[in-house]
């Protein structure tokens, strides 16, 4: 039996996750603004992938009026309050939600809006973007789809998704411990994103400043004290592997949020860095390096928004 599977907006991580699901013989709908919505009915769903060329007619409407089984949201953080509206319609009393956004606060916000037994747990690592014509392309042949159940009641859901993706080219990780995996990604994301943005530079950059080093390392240990401090330490493999990604010379590295900033477009700043930062003084934890990480992107916001 296929799922019948809601998916907000058709950039690039939902068009590529949605794509590939209609690929596994899912009943997949494209919940889209209008001008996404003429790209797709002219041209299809059309992703480039060092995996091959995929162009697919699709299934999209600019609004919803019925429930789905299953809902995967992939919004911006600071889109996170609209979506919530716009996807109200689709939620039934059985209808589960999979958001693959980063960070850790919008469980909070999906909980308050559709009870948590609805929101599962999900991660992704894809290098992706999409043109103005609607291409979207698939820059490296590397991706990882992580998700899984926060609840029992989710369990059927996450299962039928694991083996939907298994028919695609798609790394799948069925976690039986979504909220460390998402906490994991956490900890990571927000020193990368704090140095980078700070810095104005990608990690190989920093490291070539004479205390670039010490800076970053010291950005991590704050980081990695956090997650630990939550409950959620990281394992001594991702641990080394945040580490060798974090300290690599000559690295191009830099986090989405810093090209945010460069665009002079908002950020998920406080959804990552600002959010950790909370979760640590509520846990008593000293942060200076974090502070400043947060206290920068705060003040990028306030003269952005002019606030």
């Amino acid at each position: 039996m296929t799922m019948r599977v809601l998916v907000l907006g058709a950039g690039a991580t939902g068009g590529f996750y949605g794509g590939h699901l209609m690929m596994a013989g899912e009943n997949v709908t494209f919940l889209v603004r209008p001008k996404r919505h003429a790209q797709l009915m002219e041209n299809g769903l059309v992703v480039i992938s060092p995996q091959g060329k995929i162009t697919l007619p699709v299934q999209a409407v600019t609004r919803v009026n019925k429930p789905f089984d299953l809902v995967l949201l992939s919004c911006k953080a600071y889109d996170l309050d609209a979506a919530i509206e716009t996807i109200r319609p689709a939620v039934g009393p059985d209808t589960r939600i999979l958001p693959l956004l980063n960070g850790m606060n919008h469980l909070e916000k999906l909980d308050a809006a559709f009870g948590a037994e609805r929101v599962m747990g999900g991660l992704c690592h894809l290098t992706i973007t999409m043109d103005a014509d609607g291409t979207i392309r698939h820059l490296h042949a590397f991706n990882r789809l992580t998700f899984g159940a926060r609840h029992l009641v989710q369990a059927p859901v996450a299962e039928a998704l694991a083996q939907a993706y298994a028919k695609c080219p798609i790394t799948v990780v069925n976690s039986p411990d979504i909220v460390h995996e998402m906490w994991e990604k956490f900890y990571f994301l927000a020193t990368l994103a704090g140095s980078t943005t700070l810095m104005r530079a990608p990690i190989g950059a920093i490291l070539k400043a004479p205390d670039g080093l010490a800076f970053i390392t010291g950005l991590l240990d704050e980081c990695t004290r956090v997650a630990t401090a939550a409950g959620h330490p990281p394992s001594a493999e991702r641990d080394a592997e945040s580490r060798y990604h974090l300290t690599m010379q000559d690295s191009t590295l830099s986090a989405s949020m810093m090209r945010d900033i460069e665009k002079g477009g908002p950020t998920e700043g406080e959804h990552i860095v600002g959010d950790l930062l909370r979760r640590g003084r509520e846990l008593g934890l000293e942060l200076p390096l974090l502070t400043l990480s947060a206290t920068h992107l705060r003040a990028y916001e306030a003269r952005r928004t002019g606030s």
